[in-house]
C-alpha cells in the first residue's frame, strides 16, 4: 500500500519543496522603513525598457534571505520534473528578452470562474476555483503551436477548490521566513508560484506560458510565475494579490514610464509604503511584483499560514480547448494535497520518533515522524513502512510545471 519515498521525490517540483518555514526566532520588533511616494518616485526607473532581463537560474538560498534570491525551505532541483524541453531563442547567455519571447496560442474563456475576497473578524479569506477571470491559451500545448518546439506542457487547466484564511493585519517580522513553491493568490483568482521551474531555472524565461503569463502544472493548477500582462492596473499602490502570510502584493508601476525593480526592494521583494487596501489608504508592508527576477515574493515577512495555495479536495476539466472523449463531461480527478505532502505537514514542529497522523480519502493514517532516505525533513511514516512515505490515491505524478 505504501511505496518508498525515493521514487516519488525524484519527480517532485519545487512546488512541494518545503513545508516548514525555518524562521525560528519570534517575530522581532517592527523596524520597517516607511517610504514616502516622493522617495519611491526617486527610486523608480525604466531600466528594462529594451526588454532585456537577467536570468535567475539557481538564484536561491536555503540558509538566510538575500536580495535577488529566493529563500527556499528546501531546494531539490529536478531537471526531469517538468518545464521547457528546449532553450528559447529569446535567451542569450545570462539574459533573456521578454519582448522576443513567444506565447502559447489560444483564447479560451472561463465563464464559470469563481473568486471571493472577504473580511470577517480580523481575517481575510480568499476562495475560488483557481480558474482565471481572463482568457488563457490552449493547454495541453498542441504540436501545431510554435511554442511546442520549446515547451511540450502536457497538462490541462482544471478547476481547483481553495479557501485560504490569513490575518487581515499580518505581523511583520525582521527575520524572514523561507518559502515553498507557492507564493500567494492573485485577485484574478489564480495561484502565484515563485520564480523557479522544477529544475530551479528562471521559470518566466524558460517555460512558455500563455499571453497572460499563466499555465497549468501537473494537477491542472493554473498559475503565474511573474507579473501577468492581463492585470490592467499594476500601480505600486494597487493591491493585485495576497501572499500566503497575508501581506498584500502590488504592481511595480510608479509613473507612466517608471517602475520599481528588484534593486529597489528588500530581500523578500517588498517595501513599506502607503497603498490602497480594502478601499482605504493604508501604510503597510507589501510585496511588489517586478519585471525582473525573482518577480514576486522571495521570502515571507510574516509567518505563512500555509506553504501551498491548494488545500481542498477535487477539480474538473473545464472549457477544454482540446477534443477528447471526456469533453463536455465533468471528469472528476483527485486534487488537493497528495498523501506524501500531508505526511510532511503532519510532522511540522515535531521531532524524530514523535507520533503523527493525517487523513486521506480512505481514513486516517497513523505513524511516527521519520527522516526519509536522502532527505533533510521529517515525514509521518506508517508503522512497517521502513522510512517510506505514503503515496496512494492522489499522489503527485513525477512531472511538474
Amino acid at each position: 500500500m505504501f511505496k518508498l519515498f525515493t521514487a516519488f521525490f525524484m519527480g517532485l517540483t519545487t512546488l512541494l519543496s518545503g513545508v516548514t518555514p525555518h524562521s525560528t526566532a519570534t517575530p522581532a520588533t517592527n523596524q520597517q522603513i516607511v517610504l514616502s511616494q516622493q522617495e519611491i518616485r526617486a527610486m523608480a526607473s525604466d531600466r528594462f525598457a529594451d526588454g532585456n532581463l537577467p536570468l535567475g537560474d539557481n538564484k536561491y538560498t536555503t540558509t538566510t534571505a538575500k536580495k535577488g534570491y529566493i529563500y527556499l525551505c528546501h531546494a531539490k532541483s529536478n531537471a526531469n520534473g517538468g518545464g521547457a524541453q528546449k532553450t528559447g531563442s529569446w535567451i542569450h547567455g545570462s539574459t533573456w528578452n521578454i519582448k522576443d519571447k513567444i506565447f502559447v496560442t489560444g483564447n479560451v474563456m472561463w465563464k464559470n470562474a469563481t473568486f471571493a475576497d472577504s473580511l470577517t473578524d480580523g481575517t481575510r479569506t480568499l476562495s475560488g476555483d483557481d480558474v482565471p477571470s481572463h482568457t488563457t491559451g490552449n493547454f495541453p500545448i498542441q504540436s501545431s503551436d510554435p511554442a511546442y518546439q520549446y515547451d511540450r506542457n502536457p497538462n490541462s487547466i482544471k478547476a481547483q477548490s481553495f479557501s485560504d484564511t490569513f490575518p487581515a493585519v499580518p505581523t511583520y517580522s525582521d527575520t524572514p521566513y523561507c518559502m515553498g513553491g507557492e507564493a500567494g493568490i492573485m485577485l484574478t483568482g489564480v495561484a502565484l508560484f515563485n520564480g523557479f521551474d522544477a529544475g530551479l531555472r528562471d521559470a518566466a524565461a524558460y517555460e512558455v506560458q500563455d499571453s497572460c503569463q499563466g499555465h497549468p502544472q501537473v494537477s491542472g493548477e493554473y498559475h503565474y510565475h511573474s507579473l501577468s500582462s492581463c492585470i490592467t492596473d499594476v500601480s505600486e499602490t494597487t493591491v493585485i494579490g495576497f501572499a500566503l502570510d497575508g501581506f498584500p502584493i502590488t504592481g511595480p508601476k510608479v509613473t507612466d514610464t517608471t517602475y520599481l525593480t528588484t534593486d529597489d526592494l528588500d530581500e523578500c521583494h517588498g517595501i513599506t509604503s502607503e497603498i490602497m487596501l480594502d478601499g482605504k489608504k493604508t501604510t503597510i508592508y507589501h510585496y511588489v511584483m517586478t519585471e525582473d527576477f525573482p518577480y514576486s515574493v522571495s521570502c515571507f515577512r510574516g509567518k505563512p499560514v500555509s506553504l501551498q495555495v491548494e488545500n481542498v479536495q477535487q477539480g474538473k476539466v473545464q472549457n477544454s480547448p482540446v477534443p477528447s472523449t471526456t469533453q463536455g463531461q465533468a471528469r472528476m480527478i483527485p486534487l488537493g494535497q497528495p498523501p506524501s505532502v500531508l505526511a510532511k505537514t503532519a510532522c511540522v514542529n515535531k521531532t524524530q520518533g514523535a507520533s503523527c497522523s493525517f487523513s486521506v480519502a480512505n481514513g486516517t493514517i497513523t505513524g511516527t515522524c521519520q527522516t526519509p532516505p536522502a532527505q533533510n525533513f521529517l515525514a509521518c511514516v506508517p508503522a512497517g513502512a521502513k522510512g517510506g512515505i505514503p503515496q496512494g490515491q492522489g499522489a503527485m505524478p513525477p512531472v511538474g510545471y
